[in-house]
């Protein structure tokens, strides 16, 4: 397929349990992506920038960032305001999915660039039904 480019979804999420929930969510939803998984915003940041002394960004591929707000070094607010500003990085798509529900952040982070801002439901079983709705999601708005 001509000018096809393989969408990689990129996870920045401090907590290994909810990290692995995620990732297990959408895979269970259906989405067979590259999944790249990062621990703190400047892992994330320097990987998309390609200053990372590991892996780099592609720039053959697509990216979809689904970014926590909450997380050591660097935190998801100060992530979203680096891509933002990169007129390199501007395009990708930013998925907040936090345990936030502040409507002062919601607000600001729809203000710097993000495309949909995800709550992380407390509850296990929510939080699964949610994972699933946005691998679906994904597969419906595929870039």
């Amino acid at each position: 397929m001509v000018g096809y480019k393989k969408m990689v979804i990129l996870i920045a999420e401090d907590d290994d349990g909810h990290a692995e929930l995620i990732q297990s969510g959408l895979v269970d939803s259906g989405i067979c992506n590259p999944i790249i998984r990062f621990s703190n915003g400047e892992e994330v940041c320097q990987f998309l920038s390609g200053t990372s002394d590991k892996a780099v960004r592609d720039e053959r591929n697509n990216y979809l960032l689904l970014l926590d707000i909450n997380m050591p070094k660097m935190d998801g607010i100060e992530v979203l305001k680096r891509l933002k500003s990169d007129d390199n990085l501007k395009e990708i798509p930013v998925m907040m999915l936090t345990t936030t529900d502040d409507p002062r952040e919601v607000e600001a982070c729809y203000k710097i660039g993000c495309n949909i801002y995800i709550t992380k439901p407390v509850d296990f079983v929510a939080f699964t039904e949610t994972l699933n709705r946005l691998g679906l999601f994904i597969q419906v708005v595929k870039i």
